[in-house]
């Protein structure tokens, strides 16, 4: 006789078959205490072994989410405290546009590398498969001016024909 995936599964648990946690199991100082963790701050894992270690009864962090439902408990949650953005630091114009290219080249590309511009922006440069350019700079909306682009352009050309490509 073949047993069902349902059936299966009810009777993986041997002889432990147990139906959900009701809040009624709890006395009304049992279900106050709950209710004064919850003030003080505890998480759901807390409440789950409080209910465990102090009440005996062994449940799953499920019925503990719904006997906090069930009881109307309200689970303070920590605010995220966000980490404080740091400013990038201003870039320091230099005057020179300076172009590397990459000994490790990026996914998908033909060569990449990096360009710093006369402003002090910096950039990472691709040329991909089909041989169109990339360009993706660190700030971002930032475009480098007209004759730092053909400076650039005119050391990418000379940096691709020294690598042989």
């Amino acid at each position: 006789m073949q047993v069902g995936a349902l059936e299966a599964w009810q009777v993986g648990g041997g002889d432990r078959k147990q139906g959900m946690f009701s809040a009624s199991k709890l006395t009304p100082e049992q279900i106050e205490a709950l209710r004064q963790w919850a003030a003080e701050g505890a998480s759901m894992s807390d409440l789950q072994r409080h209910v465990k270690e102090d009440f005996g009864h062994s449940i799953t962090y499920m019925d503990t989410r719904f006997l906090i439902l069930d009881l109307g408990i309200e689970l303070i949650e920590e605010s995220k405290v966000e980490p404080e953005k740091l400013e990038k630091p201003a870039p320091i114009p230099t005057g020179v546009v300076t172009t590397t290219m990459d000994t490790l080249t990026l996914p998908g590309a033909l060569v990449s590398g990096k360009v710093s511009f006369s402003d002090g922006e910096t950039a990472v440069w691709m040329l991909d498969q089909t041989g169109r350019p990339g360009l993706d700079p660190d700030t971002e909306g930032y475009h480098p001016s007209a004759a730092d682009i053909k400076e650039f352009q005119i050391q990418l050309r000379d940096l691709i024909q020294k690598s042989g490509l």
